[in-house]
């Protein structure tokens, strides 16, 4: 141990590495304080730290790097931090609590995506929408600022515009804060985020009453919305609305599916990637057996469905959905194409547990369904019915 002094700091090089080639690093203690060092790394930067036992644990503080911090203010510093420690202060802590404190809601919201692996690209896009838009001017305000106040005031704010995305903010919200809760703590290792501001809204009662979309394409106006679709001028988009009203698919399953996905000899298609994460294999129908077959004599790439701007798949077609609703006077979602073939299927009294597998929907709580094992081939007779019914509408508009 010697006194560090500028001379003494500026004379030592870089440790040798070691035989294998690592490198090393080494600590200088200083003989006149305690708990004071310099850090030289194998890389040749000088850092000074303290070192110290807080709660029975040895903790380095790093004070900064020698250059930019001379000896002397270091060793002052590092007399205030031993000071506090030897109050019973937890420098690290502290300043952990500090960071903690001064995170933004942006920061925190990145870190919740960060965490969150599981989520798919639309809804992160969802998520994104609510906080960095309709909460954009928040995004840089401490976290610990947002009161139930301001939440309640803005929730009431955003409703005046939309009830749906209102409550769609302030749930993406919510998450944020209970992802924060676990993520932030005080010197004392309690979260900083006990309370979660948007419980005000429950314990209100002021979140909007939104009720489901029922709409959907009625029996009588398939023959319209079918020729309309026929007028478009990019078959792709075409072929892609037909899709998704004859397999009830969700948009982004069917809009994904690339050419592995589809097996034209057993007749059958798979989407890999579904909402409840479990791989969706149905079987084609004679219709869309024509049309898959028909996309598959004149593929070029990847995509079953592709964009014709982008290398990537065929992106929602707003412009195609409302040219064929003014067309046919249907207004229509993609999604009423979803609403349209379930709602079908229903009437054709296809069996429950049948229904529930051609849409790929999955009730945990329903054990005697996870006994039941539907092949592709159970599912080609109900996916059949259905499409007969869409065309017998069809035909018998004509």
């Amino acid at each position: 141990m010697t006194r560090l002094t500028k001379s003494f700091i500026d004379k030592h090089t870089p440790p040798a590495p070691k035989s294998n080639g690592t490198f090393v690093q080494k600590m200088y203690r200083d003989s006149a304080l305690p708990g004071f060092a310099l850090r030289v790394s194998g890389g040749g930067a000088k850092s000074f730290i303290v070192e110290k036992r807080i709660n029975g644990k040895l903790k380095r503080i790093t004070l900064g790097r020698y250059g930019p911090l001379t000896c002397e203010q270091a060793r002052k510093e590092a007399h205030k931090l031993l000071g506090s420690i030897a109050s019973g202060g937890d420098p690290v802590t502290e300043k952990k609590e500090k960071v903690a404190q001064s995170v933004t809601l942006q920061e925190a919201f990145d870190s919740y995506l960060e965490t969150r692996k599981d989520l798919k690209a639309a809804t992160i896009h969802d998520y994104k929408r609510g906080i960095e838009g309709s909460l954009k001017d928040w995004c840089g305000k401490k976290l610990v600022d947002i009161t139930k106040d301001l939440v309640q005031q803005r929730h009431t704010k955003l409703g005046a515009k939309s009830h749906a995305r209102a409550n769609n903010t302030m749930r993406v919200l919510r998450a944020v804060f209970n992802h924060a809760r676990e993520q932030y703590e005080d010197a004392h290792g309690d979260s900083l985020f006990q309370n979660n501001p948007v419980d005000r809204l429950s314990q209100s009662r002021a979140w909007y009453l939104v009720e489901r979309r029922r709409t959907l394409i009625k029996p009588h106006q398939l023959n319209a919305w079918y020729q309309s679709t026929r007028q478009l001028n990019f078959e792709t988009t075409r072929d892609y609305l037909h899709f998704l009203l004859f397999t009830g698919l969700r948009r982004s399953e069917a809009a994904r599916l690339v050419w592995d996905n589809i097996d034209l000899v057993d007749r059958s298609f798979t989407i890999p990637d579904t909402k409840n994460k479990e791989p969706h294999r149905l079987p084609m129908s004679t219709f869309l057996y024509d049309l898959l077959k028909r996309r598959s004599d004149t593929k070029e790439g990847v995509w079953v469905f592709p964009s014709p701007i982008t290398d990537s798949y065929l992106q929602e077609p707003k412009t195609a959905v409302a040219k064929v609703a003014e067309l046919a006077n249907v207004p229509f979602t993609l999604h009423d194409l979803r609403r349209t073939f379930i709602t079908i299927a229903e009437s054709l009294d296809i069996p429950g547990y049948a229904l529930k597998r051609l849409l790929n929907h999955k009730d945990p709580n329903d054990v005697t369904a996870g006994y039941i094992i539907s092949d592709v081939e159970r599912l080609r007779k109900p996916m059949q019915r259905v499409t007969d019914f869409i065309l017998g509408q069809i035909e018998n508009e004509h």
